[in-house]
C-alpha cells in the first residue's frame, strides 16, 4: 500500500501518563497489535502544539477531558520498522513529549475500537510490565513511582 506525502505523520508524538492516587496506571490495548499496551499516545498533527495534542488525544482515546501536566520533557526513540511506512522515509527517530495526570481514582474510559480494544488499571509496578515501550517504562519510574512516593 502506497501512503501518499501528505498522509505522512509528523516523528513528533505525545505521552499521556494516566494514573491514580494510588498509584494505579491506565493503559491501552492497542487494536493493531493486541500484544502492545500503552499510555494515552498519539503523533502531532501539521502545525499543532504538544500541548494540544495531549488533550485531542487524551478526549479521542479515553473520552476524558482532564487539565494536563506538561513535563517539559521529551524523549527521542527510533522509529520501528512495523511503522517505518507511516512516516516520511527521512524520518528514522520520534520524539515523545511527556504529560501527565494523577486523579481521584480509576475512572471508565470510552475507547475508540479502531485504536483500542480494551483498557486496564494496573498498579504502577505492573504497569511497568505491561506496557511495551521503554519511554512509557521510564516515564510510570519517573512520574508515579519517583515523584510522587507517599
Amino acid at each position: 500500500m502506497t501512503i501518499s506525502n501528505n498522509a505522512l505523520r509528523r516523528p513528533e508524538s505525545v505521552l499521556v501518563l494516566v494514573y491514580t492516587k494510588n498509584k494505579d496506571v491506565l493503559l491501552l490495548q492497542r487494536s493493531d497489535n493486541a500484544d502492545y499496551w500503552q499510555s494515552v499516545t498519539g503523533a502531532l498533527e501539521a502545525d499543532e502544539l504538544p500541548e494540544t495534542a495531549a488533550h485531542r488525544e487524551l478526549l479521542e482515546e479515553t473520552g476524558l477531558v482532564l487539565d494536563l501536566i506538561d513535563h517539559k520533557q521529551t524523549r527521542q526513540y527510533p522509529i520501528a520498522n512495523q511503522w517505518r511506512p507511516r512516516y516520511p522515509e527521512w524520518a528514522t527517530e520520534n520524539t515523545e513529549h511527556l504529560f501527565s495526570v494523577c486523579i481521584d481514582s480509576c475512572v471508565d474510559v470510552q475507547l475508540d475500537p479502531a485504536e483500542h480494544l480494551d483498557s486496564r488499571w494496573l498498579n504502577a509496578t505492573e504497569a511497568m510490565s505491561a506496557v511495551f515501550s521503554a519511554t512509557n517504562r521510564e516515564a510510570i519510574m519517573q512520574i508515579v513511582l519517583s515523584d510522587h512516593v507517599s
